[in-house]
C-alpha cells in the first residue's frame, strides 16, 4: 500500500558508483505519493469483503458482505497520518447456501436484529515493506470491540474512463471468532467441531477520490 510508503534506511555502499546514486535514492525513497493524498471512498460495486472459515475439519466455507460503506483519508507525504473506516451491514451476508445465511443472521452468530453492524476504524498505520502496509484498527462484531491489524498491498492508482481518481488495496487478517461472541459449534462423531474457530477475512478494495 504505497500510500503509506516511507523511506528505507539504506546506506550507500563506499564502492556504488556515483552515477548511480540518484536511480539508488528513488528506489530506496520509492515513487513520490503525495499527489495521492485526499479523501475517498471505498466502490462496493468495486470492492469485495469476504471471509472463509474451516467446515467440518476437512473444508473451508466462504462468503462475502454485499452492503458496505467506507472511507478512507489519504496521506502520500506522511503516512502515519492516513486513517480508514468500514461499516458493514450484517444483513447482507452471503455464504450460497440460503438456509445457512439465516442461521448466520440469528442469535446463534452475528445476531444481525440486535447488532446490524459490523464496524472497522483505524488507530494507526506502518510499512512493512514494499508496497505491502500493516493497518492497526478496532473491529467491532456482536457489541465487542478488539484491536486487529491488516495487511494490505497497495495495488495501484489511475483514473478510470469517468475522469475519476481510484486507489486499489487487497490484503486481510485472520481473526478468532470466538472473541467476538461467536462461539456456536456442534461436535462432529468422528472427532472435532463443525465450524472453526479461525476466519480469515480478506479484501479487494477499490476506492474513489471525493470530489
Amino acid at each position: 500500500m504505497g500510500i503509506f510508503n516511507r523511506s528505507k534506511n539504506t546506506a550507500a555502499t563506499a564502492t556504488a558508483a556515483t552515477t548511480a546514486a540518484p536511480a539508488a535514492a528513488t528506489e530506496a525513497q520509492g515513487p513520490d505519493l503525495a499527489h495521492l493524498t485526499g479523501d475517498y471512498t471505498i466502490d462496493a460495486a468495486h470492492s469485495k469483503i469476504g471471509f472463509a472459515v474451516r467446515h467440518a475439519m476437512v473444508t473451508n466455507v466462504r462468503g462475502e458482505f454485499a452492503e458496505y460503506e467506507g472511507k478512507l483519508y489519504l496521506d502520500g507525504g506522511n503516512p502515519a497520518a492516513s486513517t480508514a473506516e468500514l461499516v458493514i451491514k450484517v444483513a447482507s451476508i452471503s455464504t450460497g447456501q440460503a438456509q445457512r445465511d439465516e442461521h448466520l443472521r440469528t442469535g446463534d452468530f452475528f445476531d444481525a436484529a440486535a447488532y446490524p453492524e459490523i464496524t472497522f476504524r483505524s488507530t494507526s498505520a506502518e510499512r512493512v515493506e514494499g508496497d505491502t502496509y500493516r493497518l492497526h484498527g478496532d473491529l467491532t462484531i456482536k457489541g465487542t470491540t478488539r484491536p486487529v491489524a491488516l495487511d494490505l498491498e497497495f495495488t495501484g492508482a489511475a483514473t478510470d474512463v469517468y475522469g475519476a481518481d481510484r486507489v486499489g488495496f487487497e490484503g486481510g487478517t485472520s481473526v478468532d471468532r470466538t472473541a467476538w461472541g461467536l462461539t456456536y459449534n456442534a461436535a462432529l462423531e468422528t472427532g472435532g467441531v463443525l465450524i472453526g474457530e479461525k476466519v480469515k477475512l480478506t479484501l479487494d478494495v477499490s476506492a474513489v477520490r471525493a470530489s
